[in-house]
């Protein structure tokens, strides 16, 4: 006799369910003893600039001793171009195993998505954020032959010269993209943008006096600024550098209330899984935070933060929403 199907159906329902809940334990094994053994094989932590950038430099400072934490070695990845967009669209692709990073400054999150039709990634819901490394301010640099020792001055040159007085930056979309272009906006000046691939080849230029000047963080252009080979013409951040106290804001130097400063964060692909998350964190933060690293931090002019990953998600989505206004004000473009 065949039993009629809704009988079998509930006599056989409560086994189905325990078989099926069975699988789901069987098929999940394997994926919580990978993430329990995580990590046993290198880390790559994709950089979204060439090699000598400060997110570079920052990506060093910290790989280091992290690795040294996890266990495993962390190999940077430098993906320079675009202004970061080829290092976000890899990092954004990558499988969420966490064992692919991205080091980013604002650049390929909160500035280039405004900039652009259609971005290739979602710099929101395509990356899981594991902390807030550090920010700091910009300096304005330029050639010693550029007839201007301060803003005043610059802004009177530029003045007197409109359109013909170019500045370079690491691309099309990086924060020192869009620090100038406040900084024009504001100040009611119009300066034209030479982007480069990064900036060492735009402070490479500069140097040169093959392009006049440049907004860029401190690190990598302190040395020639002690020779003698840069002018500084005044920093981007609201209030004086405790390590630069001598040079003067650009808010008091002729354009009130401006200020502009970049930052390093370091995120996942979105859905790795919140155990390698939080672990990340924990070793970010504690690296951070150290005593060493907080002095070489504060030694190229930045601040360290640290943070949880929530706190670092936040902070991003308010730098998306406050580099839309910016580039709709200035009217800041992708060539």
């Amino acid at each position: 006799m065949v039993e009629p199907l809704g009988r079998a159906s509930a006599a056989g329902g409560p086994a189905r369910r325990a078989a099926a809940a069975l699988a789901a334990v069987v098929l999940a094994c394997p994926v919580a003893q990978a993430q329990s053994a995580w990590p046993d094989r290198p880390i790559r932590v994709i950089v979204p600039v060439p090699p000598g950038g400060t997110p570079d430099v920052v990506a060093r400072l910290v790989v280091t001793p992290m690795a040294a934490r996890l266990g495993q070695p962390m190999i940077i990845d430098n993906r320079g171009g675009a202004g970061g967009l080829i290092g976000a669209e890899v990092a954004a692709k990558a499988l969420p195993d966490g064992y692919t990073l991205f080091l980013s400054s604002p650049g390929p999150l909160a500035i280039l998505p405004h900039l652009q039709k259609k971005a290739s990634y979602d710099p929101i819901n395509d990356f899981t954020p594991i902390g807030l490394i550090s920010s700091g301010p910009f300096l304005l640099i330029a050639h010693p032959s550029l007839q201007a020792r301060g803003i005043g001055e610059l802004l009177a040159l530029a003045r007197a010269q409109p359109g013909r007085l170019d500045y370079a930056s690491a691309g099309n979309g990086a924060a020192n993209h869009l620090a100038m272009e406040l900084f024009k906006s504001m100040a009611r000046v119009d300066l034209s943008h030479v982007p480069y691939k990064g900036a060492p080849q735009a402070v490479a230029d500069v140097l040169a006096g093959q392009v006049p000047m440049m907004f860029n963080s401190i690190a990598p252009v302190a040395p020639f600024i002690k020779a003698g080979r840069l002018r500084v013409l005044g920093i981007s951040s609201a209030a004086r550098s405790q390590q630069l106290p001598e040079v003067p804001t650009i808010a008091e130097s002729g354009v009130p209330g401006y200020a502009s400063t970049t930052w390093f964060g370091l995120l996942a692909p979105t859905k790795t899984p919140r155990a390698i998350v939080d672990r990340l964190n924990q070793v970010l933060v504690a690296v951070v935070q150290s005593a060493e690293l907080r002095s070489q931090f504060e030694a190229h002019g930045h601040d360290p933060a640290g943070g949880t990953p929530e706190a670092f998600g936040r902070y991003l989505r308010e730098e998306f929403s406050k580099y839309a206004t910016v580039v709709r004000q200035s009217g800041a473009r992708i060539d």
